[in-house]
């Protein structure tokens, strides 16, 4: 009977040690979008080496961050439909949004500056986020819980107000009392609910 394969050591390490510059990262290109790459480095506790050998210039950190970030959230929609009704999972995907879209604001000058330069990389595309609303609110609207033909497109004009939130204040209750008033946009005119209250039929 064959042996399961070891894990490699070396490669388990390399792993970690990007993991750590990404996390790193996050926080010091937030609080500072020219933050000097050794000093991401040295509080990730990897050498300059480590580091270059996993992202080669700024640019590469950069959108590999904002990469990572947006490819968790449209990820998440087809995981959270396996464990949750269509209606809790699109609000709690509103809600890991909502913190993407943080993440994005605090990014933002260091995006713009390895994204504005002469020659640079363009700046990622939303496309995985508009797939992974389209999913979610196809599942509601078979179930009935939204009103039909609401598109991506609409969705992400409903919610543009995410972004004009400050992340540096207290942006949560801010972000939960927009995506309720959303949410009950949605809901209003389903098939699947009474008109006058709001409230599911059965």
């Amino acid at each position: 009977m064959p042996q399961p394969k070891k894990e490699n050591p070396l490669r388990s390490d390399a792993q970690r040690n990007r993991e750590r510059i990404l996390r790193v990262a996050m926080v010091e290109l937030t609080l500072r979008a020219d933050v000097p790459l050794s000093e991401i480095a040295k509080k990730a506790g990897v050498g300059q080496g480590t580091f270059y050998r996993n992202f080669q210039h700024r640019e590469a950190l950069v959108l590999e961050l904002y990469q990572h970030e947006m490819q968790q959230v449209s990820e998440a929609a087809a995981q959270l439909l396996e464990t949750r009704a269509p209606e809790q999972a699109l609000r709690e995907w509103m809600d890991r949004l909502a913190g993407f879209a943080m993440t994005k604001a605090g990014l933002a000058n260091a995006i713009r500056l390895v994204t504005g330069a002469p020659g640079g990389p363009a700046k990622p595309g939303p496309s995985p986020m508009l797939e992974a609303a389209g999913i979610l609110l196809r599942a509601n609207e078979e179930a009935g819980t939204i009103r039909s033909g609401v598109t991506p497109d609409d969705f992400f004009l409903a919610i543009a107000g995410l972004w004009q939130i400050d992340p540096h204040e207290d942006w949560q209750p801010k972000a939960t009392r927009l995506l309720d008033i959303v949410t009950d946009g949605l809901r209003a005119g389903a098939p699947g609910r009474d008109r006058t209250t709001g409230d599911r039929t059965v």
